[in-house]
């Protein structure tokens, strides 16, 4: 990411000549971190210290809002970067870390949405056999996982940022410093491939598929988990994508001659400091959504409405669950009295039925009490087999 908020990417006006430029960035880093900062805070809180029961989603959410809170510890960084007027005044390890860590909290979000997306497409695919996937042990695997991809994919940001003095410029600045053209496309394609185009496609895939199954099987799936992943998917895509489309302009103007290179480069330029800072502000958009779809809850709940939105995503998969396994129970139960209905017919056809009412007795209350009746044929079924035969295990949540 780069926060370098000006027209060329190289000026950095006194206090007392703020640029437009900067004007909008200091507000919307402002804005970002008031309204960010604290709100992931509370979401934390609320998840870790308010909800018992917690589902794949809640605790998606959480590292989620724990990421978002982090990279907007960056924020008065930037702002003293802004507004000061003295350039880049922490030094250059410090350049390369604020930026390392922008860049792994925009990787660690799109692979937490993906992976939500995932989430939602085998409860919906395999709801039965879900439960051997959808577990906290799976789930700690593949935070893992998404985390250290996160850590590696930003290991070029630092190599290529750092900081330096300009021609005609007297302050220091936190700037990109490529070596040459190559470098370039390098950073920015490989940014916008890994960190939106391909997780995106597969976000799509999966929705797509999920809408298109549910449509068929005439159900609206319209619960809190769906609700809630749906407007992060959006606002993620609404903050991010313009900043991922200047990288694709910046990388065709590299690749192409003449003219149309330099209205490319400066179409970039132009626009990157504002979309960046657009971007910037989505690690804050989140907490404002959770507000929204727990509205209901505000005016019954108060401050605790949002654990009552989120337990209301661990309602929803327990119900499932529940759902599963009174399936189960019903099959078995149904496989089981269908047996003994065919079991009572026995004594019957070889002959036995006085033996057969001689094993019912009468309970004092004068119900009947049937004694269980060992048959003697050709061949014994073990009721463990009959359990066996018709167990199934599943869950959809």
């Amino acid at each position: 990411m780069n926060l370098s908020i000006s027209s060329n990417d190289t000026k950095i006006p006194a206090p007392a000549g703020l640029s437009t430029s900067h004007i909008v960035g200091i507000f919307i880093l402002v804005s970002a971190f008031v309204l960010g900062f604290p709100g992931n805070l509370f979401v934390a809180w609320t998840i870790i210290f308010r909800i018992s029961k917690r589902s794949i989603t809640c605790l998606l959410v959480l590292n989620l809002a724990l990421a978002d809170a982090f990279v907007l510890l960056t924020a008065p960084l930037f702002l003293r970067y802004l507004a000061g007027g003295q350039g880049w005044e922490f030094g250059n390890t410090v350049c390369k870390i604020t930026h390392y860590v922008c860049c792994v909290n925009m990787y660690a979000s799109i692979f937490l949405i993906c992976v939500m997306s995932l989430d939602r497409y085998v409860a919906v695919f395999w709801p039965f056999a879900s439960h051997h996937l959808r577990t906290r042990k799976s789930l700690v695997k593949i935070l893992l996982v998404l985390w250290v991809l996160a850590l590696l994919f930003s290991i070029p940001m630092p190599f290529y940022r750092r900081e330096l003095t300009l021609p005609n410029i007297k302050v220091k600045l936190c700037h990109f410093s490529h070596e040459n053209d190559r470098h370039e496309v390098f950073q920015y394609l490989m940014e916008s491939l890994t960190g939106f185009i391909i997780p995106f496609s597969i976000i799509i895939f999966c929705y797509i598929n999920v809408f298109s199954r549910l449509r068929r099987a005439m159900f609206q799936n319209k619960n809190q988990s769906s609700r809630i992943i749906l407007l992060i998917i959006a606002a993620f895509v609404v903050f991010w994508m313009p900043y991922h489309i200047v990288n694709i302009i910046q990388v065709a103007g590299r690749l192409s001659q003449g003219q149309m290179k330099e209205q490319l480069l400066k179409a970039a330029r132009t626009a990157r400091p504002n979309v960046t800072a657009f971007a910037f502000f989505s690690s804050s958009v989140n907490p404002m959504l959770y507000v929204f779809a727990g509205s209901s809850y505000i005016r019954s709940a108060g401050l605790n409405f949002m654990t009552k939105l989120f337990e209301g995503t661990y309602s929803e998969s327990s119900g499932s669950r529940r759902f599963s396994r009174s399936t189960r129970s019903t099959r078995s139960g149904s496989t089981d009295v269908s047996f003994s209905r065919k079991l009572s017919v026995f004594p019957v056809k070889f002959g036995k039925q006085d033996e057969y009412q001689d094993n019912i007795s009468t309970k004092d209350d004068g119900v009947p009490n049937e004694k269980i009746v060992e048959l003697k044929t050709l061949c014994t079924y073990d009721s463990k087999d009959i359990e066996e035969s018709t167990r199934f295990d599943g869950e959809c949540f």
